[in-house]
């Protein structure tokens, strides 16, 4: 017999394929990560990763397992899921988070008109940084985050807002004089880095290693919090791209916003654990929708 918290842990590699982020995603130790893996293994009779020590791989064997595995453990959560709703109902604590004053804004609305609709709801918002919204959502200290897509490994919402996306350098740089600039132009200044254990996903959609071209992007410093970035900015350190409500609610003297004519927008939305796609969750997600239409 398999163990729910094994699966997920498996689950989980399979889709990192690095014991560490792992590790912290599941709130558990390497060595249990490593453990639980080789129980697994041991009851399947065959490796399930390839494992060196610079890479982990799954194998066709475990490759297969986790294609098969997932959609059933998406319906198993959403069968616990409807159990706990129909104990529940629409009320309780419901934790919200939110990443930047821009997300707040819309959080700010989705929440009074939830709370009008679900008054047996306590409605707590909470302040995420970029380092710490993932593990705060899989520990379920939050339960729902308003963020920038793209956010792997969780379910995304509708989308809420659209904003062009702008290139913040520092102020006195020759490109701050531009009306705006080709995202090409990544390949030709160091980009403020995001931290490792966020997803690959979003790392390539913030700061990626090439641009469409293929040109070569050039890594600078890393930053911790979006604070961080913009001070890095300022100081020189590099550019980074970032949404256009970045130069309304984060002014600074030393950091300039020149709009990027030919990168994709930013996306906003809500996000949640595919696991806690609870009650509450869902109602707050549809006044979510409700409270911020799509432009036009």
């Amino acid at each position: 017999m398999w163990e729910r918290h094994e699966l997920e842990t498996f689950l989980t590699l399979a889709d990192e394929l690095h014991f560490g982020r792992t590790a912290e995603r599941s709130g558990v130790s390497t060595g249990q990560v490593s453990r639980t893996i080789q129980r697994l293994e041991r009851r399947v009779g065959a490796p399930l990763f390839e494992r060196t020590s610079r890479q982990v791989r799954l194998t066709s064997i475990g490759r297969r397992l986790a294609e098969e595995l997932a959609p059933v453990m998406v319906d198993l959560a959403a069968a616990i899921g409807t159990a706990v709703d129909a104990g529940r109902g629409v009320s309780g604590i419901l934790r919200v988070g939110y990443m930047t004053a821009g997300a707040e804004n819309l959080l700010l609305r989705a929440v009074e008109l939830f709370a009008g609709r679900h008054g047996d709801c306590d409605v707590q918002m909470l302040e995420a940084q970029i380092d710490d919204a993932e593990p705060r959502l899989r520990n379920a200290s939050i339960d729902v985050l308003v963020a920038a897509y793209p956010f792997p490994g969780m379910t995304c919402g509708p989308v809420l807002m659209r904003e062009p996306r702008v290139l913040a350098v520092p102020a006195g740089h020759d490109l701050a004089r531009r009306d705006s600039v080709s995202i090409e132009i990544l390949a030709e200044h160091p980009v403020i880095q995001l931290p490792s254990e966020m997803a690959e996903e979003f790392r390539q959609d913030r700061t990626p290693s090439h641009t469409p071209a293929g040109f070569p992007v050039p890594e600078g410093p890393v930053g911790t919090t979006f604070a961080g970035i913009l001070s890095l900015v300022a100081m020189g350190k590099g550019v980074y791209p970032v949404g256009a409500h970045t130069e309304r609610y984060y002014p600074r003297s030393g950091v300039a916003y020149v709009p990027m004519h030919d990168a994709p927008p930013v996306l906003w939305g809500p996000v949640w654990l595919p696991t806690n796609d609870t009650a509450m969750v869902r109602a707050f997600v549809q006044a979510a929708r409700d409270a911020n239409p799509p432009e036009g």
